[in-house]
């Protein structure tokens, strides 16, 4: 049985889901006869080289007088109401034992959605404007964190919005089936998030209302990755239309990486390097923290790479295509901030499965508390 006649034959409540969350058929067929070698497809070409000085500066120190000056811009722009705030809260809900990493427990008994509650709370406290609160869920996640926020979603200063889904493939071009004979649904990967977002309308009524300057992005567990004035404030002074948060790399860290491609500075992830490139000679990487000019994300017309990616399900390779929202830098000027990742100024604490959380839980709780979403004792 060919693709096409296995997407028309599949069940229509499944087709109409699927559906509901941009589920592209024609796009899956394309995917499956490009497919090949996923290895060397998704290597970019042209040269590639290390960052340039300048591409990447650090985060003043807080105490300096220029530290101090870019706070207050923030904490100006903030009192302003012209920021947005983007928490990245999608993916298939794997990594936690089958839980929502939204509604499992990160500090004190409350859950990484309750801590990003309680930032979004507090800097509506301190400055006098909330910003708001738009969560990128997905098929796995959005139920349960809808049923987790109830009547405090109100569509605008809180509100949620789901990423795109496709089905797997096998190797050969055809649906996968899993393990109980049902084609394998997948989220299409965090570069959804300029779509999804524009289909949402949240980000053009929040323009509409004027004034509006920034969107931040940031993961869920990634509680580093708060509000911060003085980060806002440099960003606003750099003139850039998307800052891009790096951290020093530690060990055998390995994550998307600034470089020059072509001649701009971009993020790449290891897998797009060149086999040339030692993605070691870099020694920063991405945290997936973004700033970016709200006018410009909402003019954002891109054709994004989606990844070929083998992943092994049910004890057999598929085969998804992915995009990343890190390659926005291919076309948006971009500049690379270095902040902390250790001690009370740590921007960068993932949690990506149950054993990180155990290890990072202390750490966690010390930031929530010094930042506002716990109360000190």
């Amino acid at each position: 049985m060919t693709l096409a006649e296995q997407l028309a034959g599949l069940d229509p409540a499944l087709l109409q889901e699927l559906q509901r969350y941009g589920f592209d058929p024609a796009r899956l067929e394309h995917w499956a006869k490009t497919m090949g070698d996923g290895d060397a497809r998704n290597r970019v070409a042209g040269q590639v080289l290390p960052p340039e000085a300048g591409d990447i500066s650090s985060v003043p120190d807080p105490s300096s007088a220029e530290g101090k000056r870019l706070a207050q811009r923030g904490m100006e722009a903030l009192a302003r109401g012209e920021l947005g705030f983007i928490v990245l809260a999608g993916g298939m809900a794997t990594r936690m034992g089958g839980l929502v990493k939204a509604l499992v427990e990160a500090a004190e008994g409350r859950t990484f959605l309750d801590l990003r509650l309680a930032e979004q709370a507090h800097w509506g406290k301190a400055c006098g404007a909330t910003p708001p609160l738009w969560l990128m869920t997905s098929h796995a996640t959005e139920a349960p964190i809808r049923s987790a926020l109830a009547s405090r979603l109100d569509g605008a200063s809180l509100a949620t919005f789901p990423q795109f889904v496709s089905l797997r493939l096998a190797q050969g071009g055809s649906l996968f089936f899993d393990g109980v004979g049902q084609p394998s649904v997948y989220a299409t990967g965090h570069g959804d998030l300029p779509d999804a977002l524009a289909k949402s309308s949240l980000l053009s009524s929040f323009l509409q209302k004027g004034g509006k300057r920034t969107v931040w992005i940031a993961n869920l567990d990634n509680l580093g990755a708060s509000i911060d004035p003085l980060v806002l404030g440099w960003h606003l002074e750099s003139g850039a239309e998307l800052t891009v948060e790096v951290v020093e790399k530690v060990g055998t860290d390995r994550g998307g990486i600034p470089v020059r491609h072509q001649g701009r500075p971009i993020v790449l992830e290891e897998l797009r390097l060149p086999k040339s490139f030692d993605p070691t000679s870099v020694r920063v990487f991405n945290t997936n923290t973004f700033l970016v000019d709200a006018h410009t994300l909402a003019r954002l017309a891109m054709d994004f790479t989606y990844l070929e990616v083998a992943k092994v399900v049910d004890g057999r390779t598929a085969i998804q295509h992915e995009r990343l929202v890190g390659e926005m830098t291919t076309a948006l000027r971009t500049r690379f901030l270095k902040v902390p990742r250790d001690g009370l100024e740590s921007r960068f604490l993932p949690v990506k499965d149950a054993a990180e959380l155990d290890a990072r839980r202390e750490h966690i709780r010390a930031i929530a508390k010094a930042r506002g979403m716990l109360r000190s004792c």
